[in-house]
């Protein structure tokens, strides 16, 4: 039998996802670069012509099923730098880089940086590359994303700069020993405990990390 080429199952995959995904051809694409183990410029360039691999129609399969792409490769872009993910920790979106920008226009010296409910550790590692003076320390109450988080600042060479804590400030003590700081940054959870969510949210990111409340507003107050 013939082999089938990257082209052809790359536009039977996104033939396959365009009921169900409005970005069904990006995602065939990182779904198989992910799978050739290469970045998704250079499958685009290069590797159109190779025959698709055997893992390639389980990861189309998951997306069918709506598990976010970052899920299935294990990774996303924040800010410019890759973060790893896992369903330990929300995927970091384009919409929280604006608390990155807003930080960044403070930190204009040295000093330490407190970010509440780190998850990944997007934002709090993303400050603390931009800005080499600084240092940290990431909080949250799950010790999974914790993990995470602490990866990714390896992966990034920030662990020197990065601290990690696990702390949950609805219980009494949350905080002590951690002042001061020169800057606090929070992206807490703040959606409405029975709000209409996709598939996508609802069923694969982290329920502790989305829902805050009848009103979303529990973990704000």
């Amino acid at each position: 039998p013939s082999v089938v080429k990257v082209a052809q199952a790359l536009r039977e995959a996104a033939e396959r996802l365009a009921p169900v995904r409005d970005t069904a051809r990006l995602d065939a694409e990182l779904l198989l670069a992910n799978a050739l183990g290469c970045t998704r410029g250079t499958l685009l360039l290069n590797r159109m012509a190779d025959p698709v691999p055997a893992n390639f129609a389980a990861l189309i399969k998951r997306r069918l099923a709506s598990e976010p792409v970052a899920y299935i490769t294990g990774v996303q872009e924040f800010y410019g730098r890759p973060f790893a993910v896992s369903p330990a920790v929300l995927i970091p979106r384009a919409d929280s880089e604006s608390v990155v920008t807003a930080a960044l226009a403070r930190m204009d010296r040295a000093g330490r940086v407190l970010d509440c409910g780190t998850g990944s550790g997007a934002l709090l590692l993303t400050l603390l590359a931009e800005r080499p003076g600084w240092s940290g320390i990431g909080i949250d109450a799950s010790a999974e994303a914790l993990a995470v988080a602490a990866a990714n600042a390896a992966n990034l060479a920030l662990d020197d700069r990065a601290a990690l804590r696990r702390a949950d400030w609805t219980q009494p003590g949350w905080k002590d020993g951690l002042a001061p700081f020169d800057l606090i940054i929070a992206n807490p959870p703040y959606v409405e405990a029975h709000a209409a969510l996709s598939r996508e949210v609802r069923d694969y990111e982290p329920h502790a990390a989305l829902f805050a409340g009848e009103d979303g507003l529990a973990d704000y107050r």
